[in-house]
């Protein structure tokens, strides 16, 4: 079992690493062609491109460093330090996603020539390169693998999108359709990076998962047998995947023997784990008989 595991880590690793080096090697190719053909919509596709490098490689750098163990430094181990490579990507994003806007609202109200043929083979290596990257990346069973997966499928789209423009000013003098889609690109990415502050401002500030209910945790946990009343629940999560919780159960039985206790328990984190995806759970048993010693016991 723990061959598998490894095994399976293993590729994960290594179809991450396969993508990044593609996507990156493309995004050099992509700032040189944009600056040749004189487009905006390539350069602002490659700043795209770029911050989706930047994902790859922290993906890959924490896929590695995700098997590594809890230390007295960091108890619950370096989950959480893959938000620092979010943020850092989104300000990078940011400022790359005004700039391009800056420099396009100037073409719209001037537009400029584009070598609009250049465009069309850049966007076909770019619809074959991303492409390839999913491909790769499609065969893996990680969640790391399957979120970036998705990424890179919509900068193959976006690559169609660029490659109709292309077609288009090749036979209707549209110069301002550059401008005008590089605008629409870094509105796309601006809008994701929003997305992605917001869900990584939820983590750190230790906000429930949006995926997990307390409300249905504690239904759950009433509803089985042995089990009076739960109190004082805590729910949080380390990276957006790794989810924490803690509580006080209340038993029904006055007395209980330590085994039938312990049954109840191991139970109940079975189901926490297996149907609300949970991965470090602590249950603190009490009786009927007994009052919780916390301040907040009643929350």
């Amino acid at each position: 079992m723990g061959h598998n595991h490894n095994h399976s880590h293993g590729n994960s690793t290594g179809n991450i690493a396969v993508a990044f080096f593609l996507n990156l090697a493309f995004t050099i190719i992509e700032f040189i062609g944009g600056f040749y053909t004189n487009s905006l919509a390539i350069m602002s596709d490659a700043l795209h491109d770029l911050g989706d490098s930047l994902s790859l490689g922290l993906s890959w750098y924490f896929q590695k460093k995700s098997t590594k163990k809890a230390t007295k430094k960091y108890s619950y181990g370096y989950k959480r330090f893959s938000l620092l490579g979010a943020i850092i990507n989104s300000i990078v994003l940011v400022i790359g996603s005004v700039f391009i806007i800056k420099e396009a609202i100037p073409r719209i109200i001037n537009p400029e020539n584009a070598d609009a043929k250049g465009m069309m083979w850049l966007a076909v290596l770019g619809i074959i390169v991303n492409g390839a990257a999913v491909l790769k990346l499609k065969k893996g069973t990680s969640i790391n693998e399957r979120v970036v997966s998705l990424h890179l499928l919509e900068d193959v789209l976006g690559w169609g999108v660029v490659l109709i423009a292309s077609i288009v000013m090749q036979f209707w003098d549209v110069p301002v359709l550059d401008p005008v889609l590089s605008i629409a690109i870094a509105g796309f990415v601006l809008y994701n990076v929003y997305k992605n502050i917001k869900e990584s401002l939820r983590v750190i500030l230790q906000g429930t998962p949006e995926n997990v209910s307390v409300e249905e945790i504690q239904q759950r946990i009433v509803s089985m047998k042995g089990v009076k009343s739960i109190h004082d629940c805590h729910l949080w999560t380390m990276d957006g995947e790794y989810n924490v919780f803690t509580a006080h159960l209340v038993l029904e039985e006055k007395e209980m023997s330590w085994e039938k206790s312990h049954e109840i328990k191991q139970e109940i984190k079975q189901v926490l784990h297996d149907d609300f995806h949970l991965e470090h759970i602590t249950l603190e048993l009490e009786f009927t008989s007994q009052e919780c010693d916390y301040e907040n016991c009643g929350s």
